[in-house]
């Protein structure tokens, strides 16, 4: 009975935090973060969510020991900002209002090489950690391109509340947005890895705390 609690507590952990993690892209931009800057700052988007993945789902995928548990939170993630889509679009918004973000295969990438490696902690936290940030600006871009007119969708609809900082900007052609998958897999890539650490350190706190 013992061993079924603690295993229940733990995955309800998981969707404590990847719900939180969910509502922090929402809720970032004060509307939309993913709509209003995923167009104009995707650099700065891939980084936020290559490291905001990468932190909660090493901390749980060794907290558990399972590989895919990576991906189970990845699929929590995804499955909320579905359920906030719907409600935007049920308040009248059009469908393509929220670009739902895709954290599922790099979460699923930082699954492989934990089981590929035998359940290596630090395997998964460099080469895992490199992976995500490598590979989910390119998803997303995959992801963004499917979407009917971006720009339009991003500036048609003004966000009063905003203050004037966070106003989205429209791309300048020939600038910092030359090669936005490229730059956001490079800086990711690089600081996914030290996330990626912090992640599990923060594990071997959670253990300490537990036994204390």
């Amino acid at each position: 009975l013992m061993v079924w609690l603690r295993r229940t507590t733990h995955y309800l952990f998981i969707v404590v935090v990847a719900v939180n993690s969910t509502l922090l892209t929402i809720n970032a931009g004060d509307y939309i973060f993913y709509t209003d800057w995923a167009w104009t700052s995707f650099v700065v988007f891939s980084i936020s969510q290559s490291t905001m993945l990468v932190v909660g789902a090493i901390y749980y995928m060794l907290f558990t020991g399972v590989p895919g548990t990576a991906t189970y939170y990845a699929t929590i993630m995804t499955i909320y900002t579905w359920v906030a889509k719907g409600a935007w679009f049920a308040l009248g918004y059009p469908y393509d209002f929220i670009a739902v973000p895709v954290w599922i295969p790099s979460a699923m990438l930082l699954d492989l090489t934990y089981w590929a490696t035998r359940r290596n902690k630090h395997a998964a936290i460099i080469i895992g950690g490199t992976l995500v940030g490598l590979s989910l600006p390119l998803f997303n871009m995959i992801n963004l391109l499917l979407v009917r007119d971006p720009l339009e969708m991003a500036f048609k609809y003004p966000r009063p509340t905003l203050p004037p900082y966070m106003t989205p900007i429209e791309p300048q052609v020939g600038k910092f947005y030359n090669g936005p998958v490229a730059l956001g897999s490079g800086a990711g890539a690089v600081l996914s890895v030290p996330i990626a650490a912090l992640g599990a350190k923060l594990n071997t706190w959670t253990y300490r705390w537990m036994a204390a």
